[in-house]
Formats: C-alpha cells, sequence, structure tokens
C-alpha cells in the first residue's frame, strides 16, 4: 500500500471508536506514517487529526491518561527515528553509487519538528498541543541527542511554556485543561527547559493543578488504595497472607504502573520548583493543607489495616512466607516513594517560608510549622522504618520546622496539646499509636527552652514518666521509645527556668535510671544521661544555688552501687550510636566508675578534688585489668582534654602531681588517703566538725 492511501485509510480509522487490536494497529500506523511522509502539510495534517480522533479520544473515561501517554511516546518515538535517517541520509557516498531514495521521510529535524508543530493548531485544546511539543522536546533533545538547531530548540521550549500557560489560564467557553494530562506532558518537558522558559511558567496557577495531579485520581488516588488491601488480608493460624493474585495487591500495581506515579520524584520536583517559584504567597498555605488532608487519609486507612498491627521487628513472625517475599516489599517500596515525594515538596515549601516576608510573619510563620510537622507525623509510620527519615531533605524539612514553631510558645503549646499521646498512664497496645508517641517525644525533645514551666511537666515530662515507669519487652521499637523518653525529660531538665519542676524530678529520674541499667540502657546512654544531670545540678544552673546537696548525694549513690555492681563484662551495645564506633570491654562497676569520672568537670570547686580521690578509689576497685585500663585511659582524658575550667585544671594538676593522684590512677590507689573528715560524701559538718547524715 503506497504511503498516500495509507494515509486516507488511517484518516478513515481516526473517525471511530474501535477495539483495542485495531487501536494499536492504529497507534503503530501513525507512528510509521510520521516517519515517513515527505510532504510537511501531511504531516501537519496527519498531527492535527490525531489529536481530535474519537478513535484516540472517545474510547471512554478511563482511557484519558492511557491515550496522553500514547500520544507523547508516538511523537518521541518518531522525533528519534526521523533524527536517525536525517544522520544516514548524510552520510556521504562513493561517486560511483547509484543515487537512492531517501530514508525515511527525508526531512531535516528542523523542518520536520515545525510541521509538526503546525498541526497542533485550533481544532484541538492546549493541553494536547503540550503533549506533542513534550513527545517531540524528548525525542529531538532528551538523552543529549541536540538534533534540532538553537533557534528551534528555542521555540520549541517557548512554545511548551506558551501551552502550558495558555492550558491552566484557560477562560470561558474554553474547557478548564484536567490536570493530570497537562501535567504528565509538562512532567516530561519540564527537565529539558532552560532556565529562562521554567521562569516564564505561570506558577501561581501550576501549583494547584500540579497538586492535584499528584494527589488526586490521575495519581495517588487520595491513598485510597490502601484501604482496599484490609479487604483481602487472611489470618492462617498465627500468620496473615495478602496474596499476589489479590485484587488490592492488583490494584497497586496498576497503581504503580501509572504515569504520575512512576514519575512521582520529576512530578514532586516540578511542583517545589512551582512553589518556590510561585509568585502568590497563598498557594503555598494552600499545599500544604493539600498535603495534610491527603496524609491524613493515608494515616487513616493504615490505621485500619490489620498489617498495621505488626511490629517491624515482629514480621518475620506474623507474616507468610509470600507475603515477605511479594506483596509486602512492594507495598512499602510504594510508600516510601509517596513519602519522598511529599516530603519534597514539603522541603520546598520551608525553604520559602523562611524567605518570604508573606510566610515567614508572626502570623504565617507557626502555622506553616505546625502543618508541616502534622505531615510529617501523619507520615511518621513510614519514615520510621529501617531509617527512612535519615536523608538531607527530610532533617532539613523537620527541624526548620521545628525551630519556626519554637519561637512561638503559645502555638508550640497549642501544637503539643493536639497531639499528645491520649493516655498518659499506660503504653498504647497498638503499634501505630507507639509509633505517634514515638514522634511526639523526639518532637517534644526540641521545645522545651521556650516552654512555661507547666506546660514542660505536662507536655514533656509526664508523657516521658509513661516510658520511663512501664516496664515492656525490649523491642526495638520500645528502646527508641525509652531513648527519647529520657532525652525529652534530660532536655527538659537542662532548661534553668524548670528549676522548681527539677528538684522533684531529678531523685526520681536519677532512681529510675540507675534501675534502668543495664537491662534497659547501654552503658554509653547511662554515662550520657547522668554526666547531663551532674551538669544541670552544678553551677551556673539555679538548682545549685538552692540544692547544693543534691549533685553529691547522686554522686555517693553511684559510687556506693560501684561497690557491689557485677565485673562481669557486659555484651556489645544494641543502641545505634554504639554500633557506629569501636566499643571498649566494660562492665555495670566500669561504667559506675565512668560515671563518676565524667562528671567531676562539673563539680563545685570545694568538693572536687575529695571526688577525684574518691573516683581513683572506686577505679582501683575494678578487679578485671583490661575494663580497667579503660577507665584508666578516661581518667588522664579527663585532665589533659580541656574538658576542665583552668580552676579545676589546675586542682587537677595539682592533685596529680604532689598529692599521689597519678599513682592512685596509673598503679595502685590502695595507699592513697580518702578524705580528710570521714562522713559520707555530701554531709554536713557542724561548727564543732562532727557530720550529720543526710
Amino acid at each position: 500500500m503506497s504511503i498516500d492511501r495509507l494515509l486516507t485509510t488511517l484518516l478513515q480509522l481516526y473517525q471511530d471508536v474501535h477495539d483495542d487490536a485495531r487501536t494499536e494497529y492504529i497507534y503503530s500506523t501513525t507512528t510509521t506514517l510520521l516517519t515517513t511522509l515527505s510532504n510537511p502539510l501531511n504531516l501537519s495534517l496527519l498531527t492535527s487529526q490525531l489529536l481530535v480522533a474519537p478513535a484516540i479520544w472517545g474510547r471512554g473515561p478511563g482511557n484519558g491518561m492511557r491515550a496522553c501517554y500514547r500520544v507523547i511516546s508516538i511523537f518521541n518515538t518518531a522525533a528519534i527515528h526521523v533524527r536517525k535517517n536525517e544522520l544516514k541520509n548524510a552520510k556521504p557516498k562513493l561517486p560511483s553509487t547509484l543515487p537512492t531514495p531517501p530514508v525515511g521521510s527525508g526531512m531535516r529535524s528542523d523542518v520536520w519538528a515545525a510541521a509538526a508543530v503546525k498541526g497542533a493548531d485550533d481544532l484541538s485544546n492546549r493541553w494536547q498541543h503540550l503533549l506533542v511539543l513534550a513527545g517531540l522536546l524528548m525525542g529531538f533533545e532528551g538523552g543529549d541527542r541536540q538534533s534540532l538547531s538553537r533557534s528551534m530548540r528555542n521555540k520549541l521550549e517557548q512554545a511548551v511554556v506558551m501551552a502550558t500557560n495558555l492550558a491552566l489560564q484557560a477562560r470561558d467557553p474554553e474547557p478548564r485543561a484536567p490536570a493530570g494530562p497537562l501535567l504528565l506532558a509538562l512532567n516530561f518537558a519540564f527537565p529539558l527547559l532552560s532556565e529562562s522558559h521554567r521562569r516564564a511558567l505561570d506558577c501561581d496557577a501550576l501549583v494547584p493543578a500540579a497538586t492535584q495531579a499528584m494527589l488526586a485520581a490521575d495519581g495517588l488516588q487520595d491513598a485510597l488504595f490502601l484501604g482496599a488491601i484490609d479487604l483481602d488480608v487472611r489470618q492462617t493460624g498465627q500468620q496473615f497472607v495478602w496474596s499476589a493474585t489479590s485484587p488490592s495487591f492488583l490494584l497497586l500495581r496498576q497503581l504503580e504502573q501509572k504515569p504520575l506515579v512512576s514519575g512521582l520524584g520529576p512530578l514532586s520536583r516540578l511542583l517545589a520548583y512551582a512553589i518556590e517559584h510561585a509568585r502568590d504567597s497563598e498557594v503555598v498555605l494552600r499545599t500544604q493543607n493539600d498535603l495534610m488532608l491527603f496524609t491524613e487519609k493515608l494515616h487513616q486507612q493504615w490505621q485500619t489495616n490489620k498489617l498495621s498491627e505488626i511490629e517491624p521487628s515482629e514480621e518475620a513472625v506474623f507474616l507468610t512466607t509470600e507475603t515477605m517475599r511479594s506483596t509486602w516489599p512492594a507495598l512499602w517500596q510504594l510508600l516510601k516513594k509517596i513519602m519522598y515525594g511529599v516530603v519534597a515538596v514539603l522541603h520546598a515549601a520551608v525553604a520559602r517560608s523562611l524567605l518570604d516576608p508573606r510566610l515567614r510573619n508572626d502570623a504565617a510563620a507557626p502555622m506553616v510549622a505546625t502543618k508541616t510537622l502534622s505531615v510529617l507525623r501523619n507520615l511518621y509510620f513510614i519514615s520510621s522504618r529501617n531509617g527512612s527519615d535519615a536523608f538531607q531533605v527530610y532533617t532539613f524539612t523537620y527541624l526548620a520546622s521545628i525551630d519556626s514553631l519554637a519561637r512561638y510558645p503559645d502555638a508550640a503549646v497549642s501544637f503539643l496539646q493536639n497531639i499528645k499521646p491520649a493516655d498518659l498512664g499506660s503504653i498504647p497496645p497498638h503499634p501505630l499509636l507507639r509509633t505517634l508517641d514515638l514522634f511526639y517525644l523526639n518532637l517534644a525533645e526540641h521545645l522545651p527552652l521556650n516552654l512555661p514551666v507547666k506546660a514542660c511537666d505536662a507536655l514533656i515530662v509526664q508523657p516521658a514518666v509513661t516510658y520511663l515507669t512501664n516496664a515492656a519487652p525490649l523491642s526495638p521499637r520500645m528502646v527508641e521509645l525509652f531513648e527519647a523518653a529520657h532525652s525529652a525529660v534530660l532536655s527538659a531538665l537542662s532548661c534553668p527556668h524548670n528549676a522548681p519542676i527539677a528538684v522533684e524530678l531529678v531523685p526520681f529520674y536519677a532512681e529510675t535510671l540507675s534501675s534502668s541499667f543495664p537491662s534497659y540502657i547501654s552503658p554509653r546512654q547511662f554515662r550520657l544521661a547522668f554526666k547531663t544531670m551532674m551538669q544541670i545540678l552544678s553551677p551556673p544552673f539555679p538548682i545549685s544555688e538552692s540544692h547544693p546537696q543534691l549533685a553529691e548525694a547522686l554522686l555517693e549513690m553511684i559510687r556506693f552501687r560501684s561497690t557491689i555492681a557485677s565485673g562481669l563484662p557486659l555484651p556489645p551495645a544494641q543502641d545505634a550510636q554504639s554500633q557506629s564506633v569501636t566499643q571498649e570491654p566494660t562492665s555495670e562497676q566500669s561504667t559506675l566508675v565512668l560515671t563518676l569520672i565524667d562528671s567531676l568537670p562539673f563539680l563545685h570547686l570545694t568538693i572536687f578534688e575529695d571526688w577525684m580521690t574518691l573516683a581513683a578509689l572506686a577505679l582501683d576497685g575494678i578487679e578485671d585489668s583490661a575494663i580497667r585500663d579503660v577507665a584508666k585511659r578516661r581518667f588522664w582524658q579527663i585532665l589533659v582534654s580541656g574538658e576542665m575550667d583552668v580552676e579545676r585544671a589546675a586542682i587537677g594538676v595539682a592533685w596529680w602531681g604532689t598529692k599521689g593522684g597519678r599513682e592512685a590512677v596509673l598503679y595502685s590507689a590502695r595507699g592513697l588517703a580518702p578524705p580528710e573528715k570521714s562522713m559520707m560524701s555530701g554531709a554536713i559538718a557542724n561548727d564543732r566538725g562532727e557530720s550529720s547524715r543526710l
């Protein structure tokens, strides 16, 4: 069949709706004709008729995005072949070679592109023009092909921007451009646009369209896919099974294959760019609202799912092998992709809020911060899994929002009250609720400095105490909660204005800390927590003036316990920080001695030298020589590393050189005399030098 007859046949087929097989024939024939038509007028005609053909656009509402994707693909493929044919035709031929017809259409790339663009005429919509333009730009310039002249590429980029803006700004009687197809085409073209053309985009109109395309039916379907999973989960004995042949998993696979979902990364970057360059600050706030509503739905859908009742550490026990190998990894891969996309958009919103005067004022700044943190809280069941939040964009978004919120105590108190654990007296049984508690404690740790004393007690200390006083199985998540609770309490205690609650809390916390070691807390964590507490009880904190005996009483408690503690080596710690460094041998006894040594730089000058002697005596009581050497090195490090101020360093040098400190630490403290008065450390002496017991 000749090219002209094939064109006539194809144009006739365009006029009716056909079955799948005939439709595929139409697509393939269109691609063939686009690369072989030698008359530019016929090429423009074919393009014009394709964009209005009932055979392409009249196949039902479910065909829209698929048809758009195929049109982009057709012009992308055709452009690649046109360029290849142009290069073949440009190869020099031998003088003796007979003339041969050109390969393909024989048109140069610039001429062919101009003819195809001319076919995007007034018969079709602006968003349909964008499909053609995106396909051409990808085919000629994608992959660093550089097939077009500079002027032609500039015209093509300018046409993409103009078509986008006109489609976004459509006015009656012209119908509003559908967000999905428009963003599908722009998502492919955007990486190929120069910065000058990108800045010409109408970002005020692009932000809501991109948000709708990302979250609505053409994209993530408002998270409805997650709720469908629960209907297909079955229980067999003690295990759950989610079959790879279930309707919900097939729906999940179909969702992953949607062009806007498979291209969620580029789409989120496009939306982030639009947020950064939008002139109207209100579109940023509206986008945050949309993201908050979407993530709330996502969280609620997951909460109603039976699979959310499984702790991450127990998945291998409660999920079948089929589920662990097929459906479960696929689900979390999609959820993490969603989390990365949403966080990328939030990052742009937070970054803009730090620079835009209309978003960093006292009215808008706390609103932006609380909305961002609400979205991150809704996503925390994803981001807290296997360290998925350990990337720079997430860290900046999270910490910058906390910094903004901390500037507004009233807003911080209100936000904490809205998200605080419902039952402060007990640990929630549902793993998802414990995950929310972990987010809460990690967040609350950053806020006490600007909160009133009562708010610190009610919103930080009391929720943390729940996890400090309730013994629970040591799953990895419970360890994280236990550590977060300790950090939150220490953060509240570290604030000077919280001295009123610190006086009552310190003895309780010290006892809790002591009883938790070594069963619930690692040596590193115990030493760090006690060291922080000693800083709080020492000058210049107000509590050191009102209760000067409290610090020494706690030291005496540690010293006494070190005399009866086990000297057996402890197993390696399991917390993340300890795993990142080489761990030295330690025991319960040596950890307590090291805690005494760590506390020395903070002690009051009047008791400093006495406690250096007592620490040396405690060090000498460590039986294991290898473990004792670790404590010796730490004692020496305290003296020479600069951790002490000038006055304490001078006392330490004198004690080390002239008062037997060197011999006591390096060799034996058996000949070193204890402090002169034989009294309990921290005892109060009367005028006659007699001691009274605390």
